[in-house]
């Protein structure tokens, strides 16, 4: 009862925190809508001792199926259907821990009243069943109905720009968009987030369509113009205005209208739009994050910024810096497609670097990936105790009836959308080996001693080479079986943890960041760049030399003024530097196998491994001192993840077959994995939903010429995914 006492005296001070901290940002609230607010430390407690199996219904209540069209005759007996026990229980059964349901569309309280009574109803049927909640929350208004529930917000909706109307996309002109850091919007979003919290006592917070608020017309709202010159005023004295901008005064100032595709952000004040944008995205969920848990700390919250790390400039197409918006949740969707598996052309699709970015950045991650085994096994390796949106509300009837006999039209059965009554069977197989096993997922952390920089000025104002090297990069390490993180600026501050910090191209970096490059390779790191790094300023200016270039000893290119051909990457052979105590590596071209077009998004039909991958392979193992901590004797379709459970020092050894809807079957996996200091494995075991049993693996240990140990073992077969179990004697720590 005393342990009991004290959880509850510390929520409650929390809760008393968050308030204090949200009333005295309502206070603070300046001209240019900026709350700087801090980043969201405290996570709820549940969301790391239970395991996350969602399904979800979001876009089933009527007012929107109805208004939107397109429906079967029997979407009302389905959308019945959901509400009931017998839906709920069969959920329960598959295993599913979430259901993220329908709760606020947009068409406003009063229009949406009896779906949400629907709501509340389908809510306790979850808690009542052990299964949690969350609710969702549209981004758009579906005006027709909600102006005449609060005709004055006529003034939070976007303008006509560029002679269209500013709709949610498509066939729906029905959803209007609304200038989302309007006070009057931000303050109607707190009552209908109150009612998620208090009165459906909602586990989750899922904001949808976060992509799609920071788009660029969005920011032609005379209210957000006017933030934008604010925002400069307050950024930069006068004559540091002049020096950016060219300019002291910005009252005529107004954001750039420019809808081509661009190959590189040069314009200052474009730049200074995007970093604008990214950051009143960021205050508007900051202020939400807050809002919530100053009403209940134990709720968590998700956004949806759809894109993922998936080759699209999410900071200049939606605002969207990751980084910052993800210091403030703690679940992040990716709608981004690139289902795991190959493709006909042999690229592997994966979602890897949404995963790994998310990790970085301490948040899960929601998916679809009731649609496959691969995409079962991607989320278990990659995501932190989240399996992701196995399938519909409905999804639990496919373990004793195929859909033919219903006809579920539900289109959130996503996670499910393609199961047919087998691959259902074999889903709920990966569900139970998961929750059965759960211990071993979490309360770890990525053994990885390759860290991959992407930083904001390069990723952001260049869409060109940057995301094609970066990308073809991390798609050597992954085929390769290389771990690896993605970091971000301020990761520059600490690479303690890491032995080799990849540059791929990242051209753009500031004094600061070059500095704490230097000091890296100082305390013997390892450094692999390629073609422009360091050729430019944090302002993508370019500079006469690299500046990095002690390091490199490399000379760039003639500088060529801009609105000409791409620079050209420098005429130069790859170079192998021992620089005191680091290892320096400059490669002058990532060739790719599939050239992107400069201003084209880099999504995944350019994936195929460069070139020269086993160059980029061969230059991390040298920065690193000669071999890697991961050696293995498999193809490229097969991919490793290694973590680390923090208390017991166990390590864990991810496998998943990429191909095994071609290859059902791959054998004897060669093994060595280098062993952190202070531990000492004891047993190596194999478990997989593939198997029917788990089992024991011979194992040796090896003393290397470099007094590392290893341990050295064949992992006899991988049909989709394996889990191989490390034990220690005693318990260690990297």
């Amino acid at each position: 009862m005393k342990g009991t006492a004290v959880v509850v005296l510390t929520l409650l001070g929390l809760s008393m925190l968050f308030s204090l901290t949200a009333c005295v940002s309502e206070e603070k609230a300046v001209e240019s809508g900026t709350r700087d607010l801090p980043a969201t430390d405290y996570r709820p407690v549940w969301l790391s001792d239970e395991p996350l199996i969602i399904v979800g219904n979001w876009d089933t209540a009527p007012i929107f199926r109805i208004r939107k069209g397109g429906n079967p005759a029997w979407h009302e007996e389905d959308y019945a259907r959901e509400h009931t026990e017998e839906a709920v229980q069969k959920l329960k059964e598959l295993g599913v821990t979430m259901a993220v349901i329908h709760f606020y569309k947009g068409f406003g309280l009063a229009a949406e009243r009896e779906q949400l009574e629907d709501a509340k109803k389908l809510a306790a049927l979850c808690k009542k069943h052990g299964i949690r909640v969350g609710v969702y929350v549209g981004s758009t208004v579906g005006y027709e109905t909600f102006l005449l529930e609060k005709p004055e917000a006529e003034e939070w909706f976007l303008p006509d720009y560029m002679g269209q109307p500013v709709h949610y996309g498509g066939t729906q002109t029905f959803r209007k968009r609304v200038f989302f850091m309007h006070p009057g919007y931000v303050d109607y979003m707190k009552q209908v987030l109150k009612i998620a919290v208090e009165e459906l006592q909602a586990d989750l917070i899922h904001f949808d369509n976060t992509s799609l608020r920071a788009r660029r017309p969005a920011f032609h709202h005379p209210l957000a113009k006017d933030y934008f010159k604010t925002y400069l005023k307050e950024k930069y004295a006068p004559e540091e205005l002049n020096k950016r901008l060219g300019l002291s005064d910005v009252s005529f100032v107004e954001p750039p209208i420019h809808e081509a595709p661009l190959s590189t952000i040069d314009d200052p004040l474009f730049q200074e739009w995007t970093d604008f944008r990214c950051q009143q995205l960021t205050d508007f969920y900051a202020e939400m994050a807050h809002f919530i848990r100053s009403l209940n700390p134990e709720v968590a919250v998700e956004n949806n910024p759809h894109s993922g790390c998936s080759g699209l400039n999410t900071m200049w197409e939606q605002g969207i810096d990751y980084p910052r918006l993800l210091a403030h949740t703690d679940i992040v969707w990716t709608e981004e497609g690139n289902e795991a598996g190959i493709t006909e052309n042999g690229i592997l699709l994966s979602k890897i670097r949404s995963y790994k970015q998310a990790t970085i950045l301490k948040n899960k991650v929601f998916t679809y990936t009731g649609d496959s085994l691969i995409q079962l096994a991607e989320a278990m390796t990659f995501n932190r105790g989240c399996m992701g949106m196995v399938g519909g509300v409905l999804a639990g009837y496919e373990l004793s009836e195929t859909r033919l006999t219903h006809g579920f039209d539900n289109p959130y059965t996503w996670g499910g959308e393609d199961t047919g009554f087998e691959l259902t069977q074999r889903k709920k197989d990966y569900i139970d080996f998961y929750r059965k096993n759960f211990d071993y997922y979490r309360d770890v952390e990525t053994v990885s001693e390759v860290a991959v920089l992407h930083t904001f000025a390069t990723m952001a104002f260049n869409n060109g080479r940057p995301y094609q090297s970066v990308y073809l990069f991390e798609q050597a390490l992954i085929q390769n079986h290389v771990p690896f993180d993605i970091i971000f600026d301020d990761h520059l501050a600490d690479l303690s943890r890491y032995r080799v910090l990849v540059l791929a191209d990242q051209e753009a970096l500031s004094n600061r960041q070059l500095d704490q490059i230097r000091a890296f390779v100082a305390r013997g790191g390892g450094l692999v760049a390629t073609e422009h790094t360091s050729l430019y300023t944090e302002l993508r200016q370019r500079r006469r030399d690299f500046g990095l270039s002690e390091l490199f000893q490399v000379k760039p290119s003639r500088w060529q003024a801009r609105g000409r051909a791409p620079e050209p990457v420098p005429e130069a052979e790859l170079v192998r530097r021992v620089v005191g105590e680091g290892k320096v590596v400059y490669i002058p071209e990532i060739i790719p196998a599939i050239k992107k077009p400069t201003p084209a998004p880099m999504t995944s039909e350019y994936w195929k491994l460069p070139l020269n991958a086993q160059e980029l392979i061969d230059s991390v193992a040298w920065a690193a001192g000669g071999t890697l901590s991961l050696e293995a004797q498999a193809g490229p379709t097969t991919v490793l993840e290694v973590l680390q459970q923090q208390e017991s020092g166990t390590l864990l050894l991810h496998m998943i077959n990429y191909d095994s809807l071609n290859t059902s079957l791959v054998e004897n996996v060669g093994i060595s994995l280098r062993v952190p200091t202070g531990l000492e494995i004891e047993q190596v075991m194999l478990l997989s939903p593939d198997l029917e049993a788990s089992e024991v693996i011979p194992h040796r240990i090896l003393e290397t010429e470099s007094d590392e140990t290893r341990v050295a073992f064949t992992v006899p077969r991988l049909e989709t995914y394996n889990l191989v179990v490390l034990r220690p004697l005693q318990s260690g720590r990297l």
